[in-house]
């Protein structure tokens, strides 16, 4: 009986201590869950985080590109069209230069809102007593603008100079004068000279003008015949200056202008520079080239 219960104290204990050993056990087990559990916690911010961080990268790299630079622009050209070339003078205006021709023989082009020519000639023939011979000749060049060329108005004033210089250094020429021609146009210069053709002496007038993107030549000259006297130098000057400023008028108002200067549905020259221009004008239509550059026909 006495071992019996001395037995009973060492069961009790050994329970107890199993009992111990059992919630330390737990209590172990559960500290090792809980690290278990943040480390998955850590990994799947991690792993969300991550996700934010490619989305933003993705994008980042899928924003649009800086845009693109403007195109360059150049100043549009003032006159889109051109009168027909053999009524661009007065009947009045004819009959002063040309008393003796009956009508203008128009030249070949290939577009008509680009370039025209038109020619009359007269001979007043006195018989022995001499005759005079006149001959007249309108040249209209219309440019237009171009973006790699430069605008229509650049581009004339480019032929323009051009056709003054062939003026002043026509071969044979002598006694040449050049002189500004006021009231014609933006810009006109007058030429005259005296010529020695295998027909006789010839006086010849050349006035080069330009409004906006248009530029009007005319040619005029005279000869007396069979012993009559040649014609004033100054005469036929004073008429060929006339006869250009006319041409001029009816270039402005065949483009919707009662006048040689700007168009009224046109901004003036001072607000109607281009913001940008082209790289060399510089500029347009599927045919970029302006009309080439062809010489005043002389008599």
């Amino acid at each position: 009986m006495q071992r019996a219960a001395e037995r009973d104290p060492r069961d009790r204990r050994d329970q107890g201590e199993q009992r111990v050993r059992g919630g330390l056990h737990r209590v172990l087990v559960g500290a090792a869950v809980v690290p278990v559990m943040l480390i998955a916690a850590g990994c799947s911010s991690d792993s969300g985080s991550g996700e934010g961080a490619g989305d933003g990268a993705k994008g980042s790299s899928s924003s649009p590109s800086a845009s693109a630079s403007p195109s360059p622009t150049v100043q549009a050209a003032v006159y889109k069209s051109l009168p027909q070339p053999c009524k661009v003078l007065s009947k009045k205006t004819l009959e002063d230069l040309v008393p003796k021709s009956k009508s203008g023989k128009a030249g070949t082009s290939d577009d008509a809102s680009t370039r025209g020519t038109c020619s009359w000639s007269s001979l007043d023939n006195n018989g022995v007593k001499g005759s005079q011979f006149r001959w007249l000749n309108t040249s209209l060049l219309r440019f237009e603008s171009n973006v790699t060329r430069g605008s229509g108005e650049k581009l004339a004033r480019e032929y323009y100079e051009t056709q003054v210089q062939d003026a002043r250094s026509v071969s044979g020429a002598k006694n040449t004068k050049s002189e500004p021609a006021a009231g014609v146009g933006d810009e006109a210069t007058a030429v005259r000279y005296d010529l020695k053709k295998k027909e006789g002496s010839f006086k010849q007038v050349t006035v080069v003008a330009r409004v906006e993107n248009v530029v009007v030549t005319v040619d005029y000259n005279g000869a007396g015949f069979a012993g009559d006297k040649a014609p004033s130098a100054d005469t036929l000057n004073k008429l060929a200056q006339k006869a250009a400023k006319e041409a001029v008028a009816a270039v402005a108002k065949a483009n919707g202008s009662g006048s040689a200067g700007t168009p009224s549905s046109a901004p003036s020259k001072s607000a109607s520079k281009s913001p940008s221009k082209s790289p060399s004008e510089d500029s347009s239509k599927a045919a970029s080239s302006s009309p080439s550059k062809t010489a005043s026909k002389k008599s």
